[in-house]
């Protein structure tokens, strides 16, 4: 590796995942200030909420990475999940920079970005445990295990020092699927010398360790053959040992399993063709399901998170096409609430309950779920493995990143930064300190569009879904003089019977027959002029009617 030039710097940039859980996107450059080379780690999402109506996807501003793009020198993926690679059809397009990911990884970015019709993206596949040149970067694959498959940690070297990237990751001693994780790349990382450590922060606040995926398919075993009638366990798709779990403990139960939701699916094919669940039975598809006997399946469903759209949702509401449940069967939730879910899923589960099911969650049977995060017990163990001078913690809120670095320094790590999205970090030479800002924050997947987090059309539909809308035509000839009765129509005002919503459009019509009456020549000719006029005044109005100021569309006839 070539020595350093003078005015040489390694620097790390956060643009998703610091301050947030989900929406990962981490840059590190090297190289003078004017002149850096760029290699990105993950391009990831996070989904809208309540408060951001019609839209479902929420990718990092990168707008500083694409003006930099042609100092890009490549985008490596860590694992597989939609917080990791999900923003990578709407900025791969952006960015232009080859991308590269271990098999599994690597075919389901292949499908995503074709499904969106996106061609000429360069995909090249590592191999576990594999190097990449990238410039002055040199990135080794690290085996970590996690809850998906073939999870990456990076050693990044430069000639300034060595950076451990660890992505998701947990110590699981006995990982279903997958190899254990690579202590002796670790240890000999840290023999080295980690200049810094870059690290999950998401159980940071949970003592111990968070277990294995082996005591999750052990308590499956042991739970399913206790249930009558049909079962289902609701799972992410993306954790292959779960369902490799399930697998094995609904045929040690007498049952075949059926796959329900399109990213189970796309997940199970994803994970043959690397090789995965090749030697489990064959699934049953869900429109099969009717031909079988209540005892004799297990369903895998998505949706355990509440999504609306997803295979246990409708299951709850009665609207699957395939599968029907009711009194006398089982849900079993194999999966956390992600924190701002809780919401969603107490309504999926009080449509079961409503419905006479079962729900069996993690309160109470507490063995049918461990994490895919680090504990605290796990982090102590990665930090005496790498020895980092520097510790950058990283996905995770605010509170997060502030007490990983506590622990930090309760481990003697000589230096620890919490970074804010957008802040880059030097990290060699000198100490480690924050030298500058870029723009930052979130783009919202509105329509097909990206937009900006404050965009006009959102700030319209939640302005018009919290207050109404009002819609106005009248029909003017040429002098401005009203030709017709004007037509005034309401959504999502209210009424009832001491005040009907008719009476009150009628009010309102007839105000603004008597502000057009008011305005001058000039005015009425002008349609902007005229359109501010009664929008004025029918807010003004509303006000005082609903408390509330909708939003008012005018169109203006000319006849």
């Amino acid at each position: 590796m070539q020595a350093p030039r003078t005015n040489d710097e390694l620097v790390f940039l956060p643009l998703g995942g610091s301050g947030e859980v989900g929406m990962n996107l981490n840059a590190y450059g090297y190289g003078p200030p004017d002149d850096r080379k760029w290699i990105v780690v993950d391009v990831g999402v996070t989904f809208g909420d309540l408060t951001t109506p019609g839209v479902d996807i929420i990718v990092p501003d990168a707008r500083f990475l694409e003006e930099n793009a042609a100092d890009i020198l490549g985008i490596i993926v860590t694992h597989a999940h939609e917080d990791h690679i999900g923003g990578l059809p709407w900025l791969w397009p952006r960015l232009k920079a080859p991308i590269y990911a271990t098999p599994f990884t690597a075919f389901l970015v292949r499908e995503k970005l074709r499904n969106e019709g996106i061609t000429g993206f360069a995909l090249h596949e590592v191999q576990l445990g594999g190097t990449l040149q990238l410039g002055p970067f040199t990135v080794d694959m690290i085996t970590l295990t996690h809850s998906i498959p073939e999870p990456n940690g990076l050693a990044i070297r430069t000639p300034l020092g060595v950076v451990l990237h660890t992505g998701d990751w947990k110590i699981d001693p006995e990982p279903v699927i997958g190899a254990v994780t690579d202590v002796h790349a670790l240890r000999k990382l840290g023999d080295e010398g980690v200049l810094a450590m870059v690290c999950d922060s998401t159980n940071v606040f949970v003592e111990g360790e968070v277990g294995s995926e082996a005591d999750v398919r052990r308590a499956l075993t042991e739970l399913l053959p206790t249930l009558k009638g049909k079962v289902a366990v609701g799972c992410f798709a993306s954790n292959v040992a779960r369902i490799d779990s399930t697998v094995r403990a609904a045929e040690a139960a007498g049952r075949r399993v059926c796959l329900v939701g399109r990213s189970m699916l796309r997940m199970t094919a994803a994970a043959k063709s690397v090789g995965l669940l090749k030697d489990v039975g064959e699934f049953v598809r869900d429109d099969e399901a009717k031909h079988f006997p209540d005892d004799k399946l297990v369903y895998l469903v998505t949706g355990s998170q509440g999504e609306p759209r997803a295979a246990l949702s409708r299951i709850a509401t009665g609207t699957h096409p395939h599968v029907s449940f009711g009194q006398g069967d089982s849900v079993i939730f194999s999966s956390r609430q992600i924190p701002g879910n809780e919401v969603a899923i107490g309504a999926v589960q009080n449509a079961l309950a409503e419905r006479g099911v079962h729900l069996i969650t993690e309160r109470d049977h507490p063995g049918i779920h461990v994490s895919g995060h680090p504990a605290r017990g796990e982090l102590r163990q990665m930090y005496q493995w790498a020895r980092p001078e520097i510790a950058i913690p990283t996905h995770g809120e605010r509170r997060h990143l502030m007490e990983h670095v506590i622990l930090a320094k309760e481990l003697q790590v000589p230096q620890a930064i919490a970074p804010h999205n957008g802040e880059i970090i030097r990290l060699a030479p000198g100490r480690a300190e924050i030298i500058d800002e870029v723009p930052n924050g979130r783009l919202f997947v509105d329509g097909g569009v990206l937009t900006p987090a404050n965009g006009e059309a959102l700030r319209e539909r939640i302005h018009a879904g919290n207050n109404g809308v009002l819609m106005l035509t009248l029909a003017l000839d040429r002098r401005g003089k009203l030709v017709s009765d004007i037509d005034l129509r309401a959504i999502g005002l209210p009424g009832d019977k001491e005040r009907p919503l008719e009476d009150a459009l009628d009010d309102l019509a007839d105000l603004a027959e008597d502000t057009l009456r008011r305005l001058d020549a000039a005015a009425r000719q002008d349609d902007d002029q005229l359109e501010q006029a009664l929008s004025r005044a029918l807010k003004k109005a509303s006000q005082r009617i609903w408390d509330r100021r909708p939003v008012v569309e005018t169109i203006v006839l000319r006849v």
